[in-house]
């Protein structure tokens, strides 16, 4: 049996790889590409990893066949671009840790075969094994550490100039000065000529430390599934607690109502509390309905916020009364006086008088009906006419009298609450 100790052993063990470095670099490369599904064949990404591959074979054969230690070792070049790529497309940090894991899987199946084949004494081959398996695992928690920070660093900066970019293509669109669709779409990630439903995406917690974007992002993903969205939604955040988002719904769409009691649900099973508020335009399509379907979902953003009401977690500006309302929130003060006028003490804040006005609201919807309204409230009609006579009471004159004003001043209490009603005393 040859005289050959377990330190020689992994010293010519590294040198006969070292012999066929293209090939294993070669062969761990398609390995990797077809193991990592987030690789998708992109062409770019694997001549890459092929040089991050053979940078890191070499280095631990190095360390192996010459016991460098880990102190004198430069990671390879290859290893941070591959890592600053993976970020720059998107590709999860798992996917780059994996690959290193199956790497060193691959290496030590190589070292091992490569042992089996030198005639040495057993101890000699244990040894030599110990070595291998420290010097490779040492060598991979170590480069791994240092490619997981650039992927971190790349990922950061990455998304901040992106999302730098993507956020003046917004401003541009709401401005309409955009003139180069076609850019304006490779920028965004989004196709402009679609039919869009804009949202605006809120919590109350302006004050917190970290911003809302994961929460933000988990919620959108959400709404997409609800509205039957094509695509990955366009999310820009706005400020710490708000983010604006635009969805490329069915052409069909645009005749439909959302179902908010669907989208409320779901948004309340997508993360962890605080649930966000949503607030929606009206499907629109192309660059310009880009834009309006956007405005239309700040002015109902607005006069939820104003009317602030748990009870009403998504607030689409479709709704009966809310575009009247959004004009009604530029000036609270004079609005609040002239809800008192109208209302009297109709416009009391309170359990009582707020059935009242919600009776008397849904009565003129349903053109004076008792029984179109009763059947709507799941109420006898006897109690509608009750209520209706109390609501006349509270106002202090008939209910046909100026009904238009009193059904727009009702509409204001509907939809801003207690900005905009009398406190109850």
């Amino acid at each position: 049996m040859a005289e050959r100790s377990g330190a020689e052993l992994v010293e010519a063990v590294a040198a006969a790889l070292q012999s066929r470095l293209a090939d294993l670099t070669g062969a761990l490369r398609d390995r990797l590409a077809t193991r990592i599904e987030e690789l998708h064949g992109d062409a770019v990404i694997i001549d890459l990893l092929y040089a991050s591959i053979e940078g890191n074979i070499e280095n631990i054969l190095n360390a192996l066949r010459h016991d460098i230690a880990l102190d004198k070792i430069e990671p390879p070049s290859a290893a941070y671009e591959y890592a600053r790529r993976l970020a720059q497309r998107g590709v999860a940090v798992s996917a780059l840790v994996r690959a290193y894991r199956l790497g060193q899987q691959n290496l030590l199946e190589l070292v091992f075969a490569e042992c089996e084949r030198m005639d040495v004494a057993p101890a000699d081959r244990a040894a030599a094994y110990e070595k291998v398996v420290e010097v490779t695992f040492d060598y991979i928690d170590w480069i791994s550490q240092r490619v997981i920070t650039v992927y971190e660093d790349e990922r950061e900066r990455w998304l901040a100039e992106r999302n730098s970019a993507r956020s003046g293509r917004v401003d541009e669109l709401i401005a309409g000065t955009v003139t180069d669709v076609d850019a304006a779409e490779k920028v965004l990630g989004y196709r402009l000529r679609v039919t869009h439903l804009g949202a605006v995406l809120w919590v109350h917690e302006t004050g917190a430390q970290q911003d809302q974007l994961t929460r933000f992002t988990s919620a959108a993903a959400a709404i997409a599934e609800v509205l039957g969205a094509r695509g990955t939604p366009l999310l820009v955040p706005h400020d710490r607690a708000t983010a604006w988002a635009w969805f490329a719904v069915p052409e069909d769409s645009a005749d439909a109502v959302p179902d908010l009691g669907a989208l409320a649900a779901r948004l309340t099973q997508a993360g962890e509390p605080p649930v966000p508020r949503l607030a929606l335009g009206r499907p629109t399509s192309g660059v310009d309905g880009f834009r309006r379907t956007h405005l239309e979902a700040l002015q109902a953003q607005q006069v939820a916020t104003v009317g602030d009401d748990p009870r009403r977690s998504v607030t689409s500006f479709d709704e009966p009364g809310l575009k009247v309302a959004s004009l009604l929130t530029h000036d609270l003060d004079t609005t609040r006086a002239w809800v008192h006028e109208t209302l009297g003490d109709l416009a009391r804040d309170d359990e009582q008088h707020e059935r009242l006005r919600h009776t008397l609201l849904l009565f003129f919807q349903n053109d004076s009906s008792y029984t179109a309204t009763a059947e709507a409230m799941l109420m006898h009609k006897n109690s509608v006419k009750y209520r209706i006579a109390s609501a006349a009471k509270a106002l202090g004159r008939p209910i046909g009298s100026d009904r238009q004003a009193i059904e727009l001043a009702l509409t204001a209490c509907h939809w801003l609450g207690r900005a905009v009603l009398v406190e109850a005393g």
